[in-house]
């Protein structure tokens, strides 16, 4: 059928990635269809045609797209970091600015992994994302420990698999969320990992003199 006239393919594909992703999150991957998707990415079933022949191409790229995006920003979010505690904050915070900037993608990978049974493909481009996920807890677990910073005891396998279901736990409940809501949870998972979620607050009371002081613990 030959390149739409005046199309910029760069744009146009990144279009109907977008698109795929929303329609799929929305409605499932076996209901998505190609006319949708066209609709849309505001073009016609023939020009996105050109571009991807099947509906299992299109959902094959947006499955890479969505694992070339995610994966080197959380990768890039722990490098930043020398302090083992910092780097897994920084991850999860990465995930939450990835929910703020993109609310249907966790949407779109559920979809995926819920149609794409039965379709080995499908199945092994939206599970990469996770897969991505542990290899990175695992490594900052294994760094720690090499480092002395943790209990030579931790079993890496173990608590790497603990953050990783964690983090799954995450995406499911990303699905339904708002992105403030996600937001609030990201902060009390880092308080929790961080051993401060139920740590006693100091309240302070005021003085006679008008200045506040700290109550004394009993």
């Amino acid at each position: 059928m030959g390149r739409p006239v005046g199309a910029n393919s760069d744009e146009t594909r990144h279009r109907i990635i977008d698109a795929t992703m929303r329609c799929v999150a929305e409605v499932g991957y076996s209901r998505a269809t190609i006319r949708q998707i066209a609709q849309a990415a505001q073009m016609t079933s023939g020009s996105l045609y050109h571009y991807y022949p099947t509906k299992a191409d299109l959902v094959t790229a947006a499955a890479e797209e969505l694992e070339a995006l995610i994966n080197p920003r959380l990768l890039n979010a722990a490098d930043e970091h020398t302090e083992f505690l910092d780097k897994l904050m920084a991850v999860f915070d990465e995930t939450d600015r990835i929910k703020q900037e993109f609310p249907y993608l966790t949407a779109f990978d559920r979809a995926l992994r819920v149609g794409g049974r039965g379709r080995l493909e499908l199945t092994t481009d939206s599970e990469a994302v996770f897969t991505a996920m542990r290899d990175i807890f695992v490594s900052i677990i294994e760094q720690a420990r090499e480092a002395g910073a943790l209990d030579p005891a931790t079993d890496v396998a173990g608590a790497s698999d603990a953050l990783y279901i964690v983090f799954q736990g995450l995406a499911d409940y990303a699905v339904t969320a708002t992105p403030a809501e996600y937001h609030c949870a990201i902060g009390a998972l880092k308080s929790l990992i961080a051993g401060t979620l139920f740590a006693p607050q100091q309240t302070t009371r005021t003085a006679p003199s008008g200045r506040s002081r700290a109550k004394p613990r009993r």
